[in-house]
């Protein structure tokens, strides 16, 4: 799997070559919806324009949820944005003001690269000449881009435009290793969708238990996750569903780029439901030929915070990600100064497991309703071998 020329592999440059940021995801959902429809997967566009994948049309949707059954919907949730910027007002024929949403480097900003697109289609590029920080410290808030090339005939209104850090390329590799402009949450995406392909591809048992949700502006606050689960709170909180966070999360030490999986054992705001957590664990055993790694990834929160906090049992499951949020933090190719401007990277064997987890999540008869039989057995059988020297002297 992610050999090069694979059609894996094809399928994940596809989509990183795709131009993204908050509110600004339409290039991403056109990739995913050509992907799904030459698989023959159903999918609809929600009212603020998540997209919704297994089921045709949210009658149909909400329907699977009503219909209560002893295998849970599996809800697959990624997210299609990247901290970016929005123009916000030209200053000069080539100085373009611009507002910055999610985090980013706080350091060195100036010279940085950046590239614009309008209506999902990269017209130019420019470097940063000034920027101002939030006052949450956790990235930029207004910037100036000085303007270097824009192939948009006339000069677009500049609140059509959009963009984000410029690297050498979109992607590109070194050995195992994948660096890119935006990873977080692009590799999440990716693994929804092709799991959904599988599934449907191969006629597959599972495939009426799995919705994959792509959501919008996750980087300002979830945005388009909370959309969702607000207009379908009710027949969610009916529906027999574990909600699944696909991440890409900073990596953190016992979570290391190269080393595996992670199974997401809470974020920075939650831990996550025990429950699905021993199911997530024993498909891992199952499935996996390295050990996951597991850990509770408190570097930033995700979606999954979301879906707790509408009633809703959650597990996650991440890459560790190198460079998070673009900042120089952990070395690697095109990171100079620590704390300024750097791509992120992943490792292409941790994603091939990510892969292999999603899709083992979706076998038939997993023991969801009792995944701690086995535990309990096994202290039930130690119990015995000590019973006896429970035994109180009188």
């Amino acid at each position: 799997m992610y050999e090069r020329n694979s059609q894996d592999y094809d399928n994940l440059l596809e989509l990183l070559r795709r131009p993204t940021a908050p509110f600004r995801e339409q290039a991403v959902r056109d990739a995913v919806v050509a992907r799904l429809g030459a698989s023959g997967v159903p999918w609809f566009e929600d009212a603020d324009g998540n997209l919704v994948i297994g089921h045709a049309d949210p009658s149909v949707w909400r329907r699977r949820l009503e219909r209560r059954q002893r295998e849970p919907v599996r809800l697959f949730i990624a997210h299609m944005d990247h901290p970016g910027f929005h123009g916000m007002r030209w200053q000069s024929k080539d100085r373009l003001e611009v507002r910055w949403h999610g985090g980013s480097p706080t350091r060195h900003l100036r010279g940085a690269e950046v590239w614009l697109a309008v209506s999902g289609r990269e017209c130019g590029t420019g470097t940063l000449v000034g920027a101002s920080v939030a006052s949450h410290g956790h990235g930029m808030e207004r910037a100036v881009i000085r303007i270097r090339e824009l192939a948009t005939g006339r000069r677009p209104a500049a609140r059509r435009l959009y963009g984000g850090f410029r690297f050498r390329a979109a992607a590109w590799r070194r050995g195992t290793r994948l660096h890119a402009r935006v990873l977080d949450d692009l590799v999440g995406v990716h693994a929804v969708v092709e799991t959904a392909c599988t599934l449907w591809e191969g006629h597959h048992a599972g495939r009426r238990h799995f919705t994959g949700l792509l959501t919008r502006a996750e980087e300002v606050g979830f945005v388009g996750a909370v959309a969702h689960l607000r207009r379908m709170h009710t027949s969610l909180r009916r529906g027999n569903v574990v909600c699944i966070s696909l991440e890409a999360s900073r990596t953190l030490h016992g979570a290391d780029v190269g080393r595996g999986v992670v199974i997401r054992l809470g974020d920075r705001r939650t831990l996550f439901d025990t429950r699905a957590t021993r199911v997530l664990e024993q498909v891992a055993d199952a499935c996996l030929e390295r050990p996951a790694q597991r850990r509770v990834m408190d570097g930033g929160s995700c979606e999954a915070t979301a879906a707790a906090a509408w009633g809703l049992p959650v597990v996650g499951l991440t890459l560790p990600l190198g460079n998070y949020h673009n900042q120089c933090l952990d070395g690697g190719e095109g990171c100079g100064h620590r704390g300024g401007v750097a791509p992120e990277y992943i490792d292409l064997r941790d994603l091939a497991d990510y892969r292999r987890l999603c899709l083992g999540l979706m076998t038939p008869g997993l023991p969801w309703s009792d995944p701690w039989q086995d535990v309990r057995d096994r202290l039930t059988a130690n119990l015995e071998r000590y019973h006896r020297l429970l035994e109180v002297e009188r």
